[in-house]
């Protein structure tokens, strides 16, 4: 996959969607809410197997921030001052082609820890 490349990273005018074009043409539209919530970080994703996290209450997050990261990523900041994922071409990728399997599963790990969409707490 390292001869994928988004050609076109646009942010919506309402902030909620990231459009990523890439240069074999696959395009893909992401939401805010999955981006965040399906972020990269270590705060997310733990240091270590099993030390992921649900994060709620993530439904109206907005991106307020993109940034460049070398050649391969680019780091992404919401306006719930989360920024610290820095997501690479290959996990764009993923998202775009797998966001529909991955959306549904963080759904069941919210319903199976009596979390919701709209209510925030912590991430547990």
């Amino acid at each position: 996959m390292s001869d994928l490349w988004p050609t076109e990273l646009r942010v919506t005018k309402d902030r909620q969607r990231l459009v990523v074009t890439f240069n074999d043409g696959a395009r893909f539209d992401l939401s805010a809410e999955l981006l965040r919530v399906l972020s990269p970080s270590a705060e997310v994703q733990g240091h270590g197997p099993g030390q992921k996290v649900t994060v709620p209450g993530k439904r109206n997050v907005a991106i307020i921030s993109m940034t460049p990261t070398g050649n391969y990523a680019v780091r992404i900041g919401f306006d719930d001052l989360h920024d610290t994922g820095i997501y690479t071409w290959s996990y764009l990728r993923e998202l775009g082609e797998k966001g529909a399997e991955l959306f549904a599963a963080y759904e069941r790990e919210l319903a199976e820890k009596g979390m919701s969409r709209d209510i925030s707490e912590k991430p547990r």
